[in-house]
């Protein structure tokens, strides 16, 4: 049974990598709809033959990867079960400490480690690919580093709550989802306020914006919009990437406005100042709040439903998978299985949600800097820069894109556009 249970999920891992290869490379069309043929929505217009052929193919090598790493995770999580790694990683950690929390600190680096192993070669697969594409200027000593510190960071996070939640399932079998989500509130408050003061500086070095002039231009715009900022923060990506972004990070006193340096050499001020805008927006209508609420919330739905099938497959598998009470620390593999599942379902609609709001920040920014032209032009670069299709199929979209595609983005401006100089 148990072989046949690992044939069966390696059989439905390659069908679903098989289908979403034809949907990628046979199926999906990404041509422009002809209405929007010679807008400033059509690649055809500000990237040159050589650089659509590689936005196209770039796209989708990196979209397949997206959607083979996901269902790759499930069926790792799955294979330690089924052939008894789990329960093996459970005897080497009581065979090495007597005592319980090192007991669950052996067998979470043996997890960790076996599950690094395991995706690294996806991981690299990527990298190279960034790199082949000089999107990625990373040296691979300088990604090795970024992944290692993502390993550590990851370890000791469930360092943190996994003793904790196998605490809960043991006192409470039926109620350790709820007192779980109950103590992640305070937890993922505090790790959104520790974000851009003590992990994002692990990764890169941040300091404040080094042309006064444009500060100044930004702090302005800040004011102007009842944004009680004192600084805008840039960080050095270009010895890693060549693509461009800004974003807002942090809660409370920690909360920051950052800009890629990237951005600020490939963008001109004008340019700039309609992505900072664009940010504001997030701090003015308080989406990274209304994004902490969303979150709280589908992880109460999600511990509900992981306990519910956790305790499914307990009873219906149990035997298979080497597991006979949830409450065993072996059962981790299935808890993060089910969970990664549970995320990828919920996907399309956290991502429906973070488009809406990245379109109200779009008509946000282009109402304050009422300059469509340069706005155009900062999103025409943001897609040669990440060779980003500017029509990206359906399934990529829903289950991929937080921000809405490019057509969507740049037909709204060249609408806007032409209302303005109507009046």
């Amino acid at each position: 049974m148990v072989r046949k249970m690992g044939v069966y999920s390696v059989l439905a891992f390659c069908l679903f990598g098989l289908f979403f290869y034809w949907y990628l490379f046979y199926f999906a069309d990404t041509k422009l709809p002809f209405e929007y043929e010679g807008s400033k929505a059509d690649p055809a217009t500000f990237l040159n033959g050589r650089e659509l052929m590689l936005s196209e193919e770039y796209s989708k090598i990196r979209n397949l990867l997206f959607f083979l790493s996901t269902p790759f995770e499930w069926l790792f999580y799955f294979l330690l079960l089924l052939f008894g790694f789990s329960k093996a990683f459970k005897r080497w950690a009581e065979s090495s400490s007597k005592y319980k929390f090192l007991q669950t600190a052996i067998y979470l680096i043996w997890l960790s480690f076996f599950a690094f192993l395991a995706t690294f070669p996806l991981n690299y697969i990527s990298y190279t690919l960034s790199k082949t594409y000089h999107i990625s200027t990373q040296s691979f000593p300088s990604w090795m580093k970024d992944e290692l510190i993502d390993f550590w960071l990851n370890y000791g996070t469930w360092l943190i709550i996994v003793p904790v939640l196998y605490w809960l399932m043991k006192k409470s079998s039926k109620r350790w989802w709820l007192y779980g989500w109950l103590l992640s509130i305070p937890f993922t408050l505090f790790m959104m306020f520790l974000q851009p003061v003590v992990i994002d500086p692990l990764y890169n070095d941040f300091y404040t914006l080094k042309n006064k002039e444009l500060e100044t231009k930004i702090l302005a715009l800040a004011e102007k919009a009842d944004i009680p900022a004192q600084h805008v923060f840039e960080v050095n990506m270009a010895d890693k990437t060549n693509s461009l972004n800004a974003y807002v990070t942090g809660i409370g006193s920690n909360a920051r406005i950052v800009l890629w340096d990237t951005t600020l050499n490939r963008l001109n001020d004008n340019q700039i100042l309609f992505i900072m805008a664009h940010e504001m927006c997030h701090y003015v209508e308080k989406h990274i709040y209304f994004g902490i609420g969303g979150y709280l919330l589908l992880s109460l739905l999600g511990l509900y439903l992981t306990y519910r099938l956790m305790n499914w497959a307990t009873k219906r598998w149990g035997k298979e998978l080497k597991i006979t009470d949830v409450a065993d620390i072996r059962s981790l593999p299935l808890f993060l299985m089910i969970l990664s599942m549970l995320m990828f379902a919920a996907s399309p609609f956290t991502n429906f949600a973070s488009r809406y709001q990245e379109t109200r920040a779009d008509k946000y920014a282009i109402e304050m800097t009422k300059n469509p032209e340069a706005a155009i032009a900062s999103f025409q670069e943001l897609s040669r820069s990440g060779l980003s299709q500017v029509n990206p199929p359906f399934l990529v979209k829903i289950f991929r894109y937080t921000h809405p595609s490019m057509l969507d983005r740049i037909s709204k401006l060249e609408e806007y556009e032409i209302k303005l100089k109507n009046k």
